[in-house]
């Protein structure tokens, strides 16, 4: 199982340190990606530099023709293992889908707040990033501040912070795939996480509502109204996403 983080995060940012897959017998396999974490930066931050990398991982630690593989990321996560699945369907046995967002209707207004969080980010450190990159979160003061020291510490895990700003500006702009329709041949089984808008608007649940009716063999979980967004919980998660692939037949293969 290869899991791709999003887009200002870090790898820690997918099933947020939870062990209960690897547990379970799946073999796990996370990486920063280009100009994030520990990573270096790159000449260019687009989905095709993105899927890229993700082929490259997946040769060094499966191998060219190895075993079909369960996929999954978070937001930019989820758009690279997609654009990589529609180039390579035969090497993917699974779909986790995490939070998408791109639908290829994106407007202005939608790619400028991408530049706002950019600029705060060299401006002002995590801090600023932090507080820019909440402004629009709904919830009581315990919600607000869980939110923002997310937000703050995962844009304190950077080695390179100006290369995450360079990512925020031009990988809104990239596109993953055509357009939305392009998942219809994608046949191969999907679990979809969504994230009601309150707390997580930055991933809509409409998009998330979208990508599911969209994949042939999908299915569509979220958290409950008012919990934190399911996609933060790292053990709930995997444990979702264990028992959706032991639903479908999915299961690790032992001894």
């Amino acid at each position: 199982m290869v899991l791709c983080h999003g887009l200002s995060a870090t790898r820690k940012y997918v099933v947020h340190g939870s062990k209960a897959l690897p547990r379970d017998g799946y073999r796990l396999i996370t990486y920063d990606a280009r100009g994030h974490g520990e990573s270096d930066p790159a000449d260019d931050y687009t989905y095709e530099g993105l899927a890229g990398d993700l082929g490259r991982v997946i040769d060094l630690e499966v191998g060219s023709s190895g075993p079909a593989l369960i996929l999954g990321g978070h937001s930019m996560g989820c758009h690279t293992v997609l654009a990589w699945a529609l180039a390579n369907p035969d090497r993917v046995a699974a779909l986790i889908l995490l939070g998408p967002v791109y639908t290829g209707e994106e407007t202005a207004g939608d790619l400028s707040r991408w530049d706002e969080r950019a600029d705060a980010l060299l401006r002002g450190g995590p801090d600023e990033f932090a507080r820019v990159a909440t402004e629009n979160v709904v919830g009581d003061e315990k919600v607000i501040g869980t939110v923002t020291r997310i937000a703050r510490d995962r844009a304190r895990l950077h080695r390179h912070p100006e290369a995450v700003a360079e990512a925020l500006r031009q990988i809104p702009r990239s596109r993953p795939f055509a357009s939305i329709e392009d998942l219809s041949r994608l046949s191969m089984p999907a679990l979809v996480v969504a994230s009601h808008d309150e707390i997580d608007p930055g991933h809509p649940y409409e998009v998330a509502r979208r990508y599911s009716e969209m994949l042939p063999d999908a299915e569509l979980i979220s958290e409950g109204p008012g919990e934190h967004p399911l996609t933060w919980q790292g053990g709930k998660l995997s444990r979702a996403i264990a028992e959706f692939l032991g639903r479908k037949g999915l299961g690790p293969v032992l001894g």
